[in-house]
């Protein structure tokens, strides 16, 4: 399930410490988010 991974490896990055995160998901986040 692409959403599940998707979000799933953002969450990890925001854990590990990052404060700017850079995808080439980030339309599709958007659209994941808004659910």
């Amino acid at each position: 399930d692409e959403e599940r991974i998707v979000l799933e490896m953002l969450t990890s990055m925001k854990r590990a410490g990052a404060s700017l995160i850079i995808t080439y998901f980030a339309k599709d986040v958007s659209k994941y988010l808004n659910k």
